[in-house]
């Protein structure tokens, strides 16, 4: 079992930045890759980036090079530190966990958090 409590969303200018965290909880936390995903009114949720506890990252092409993931194992927590953001970055961003083969694939993610909004005017 996972819990998955997001924070940090709000609304930004076009070009500003915005950190987003996950804390992590529950037994089988340490077991498990956790990421971020989003979903724009109207669209699919999409992956965003995911991180495993002991290293490696992944970043989605729409997001590499402004947003980078990272975590603090000694808080559980999981960030996402997002710059140069563009008004299509507005979606409700959640955070996600599931095994490291599957963290990238929203069909197969067993825990989500319960989303932030992330608004960004023009």
């Amino acid at each position: 079992q996972v819990q998955l409590q997001e924070s940090g969303g709000g609304l930004v200018q076009a070009g500003g930045s915005l950190r987003l965290a996950c804390r992590a909880s529950g037994r089988d936390v340490s077991r498990y890759a956790v990421g971020w995903f989003r979903q724009a009114p109207g669209k699919e949720r999409e992956f965003v980036a995911a991180t495993s506890w002991t290293g490696g990252t992944q970043h989605s092409d729409s997001v590499k090079g402004r947003f980078t993931i990272s975590t603090d194992n000694a808080k559980a927590t999981v960030y996402l530190q997002m710059n140069s953001l563009k008004p299509e970055d507005t979606a409700v961003y959640y955070c996600a966990s599931d095994s490291v083969r599957t963290i990238t694939m929203t069909k197969y993610i067993r825990y989500w958090g319960q989303g932030t909004q992330v608004t960004v005017s023009p």
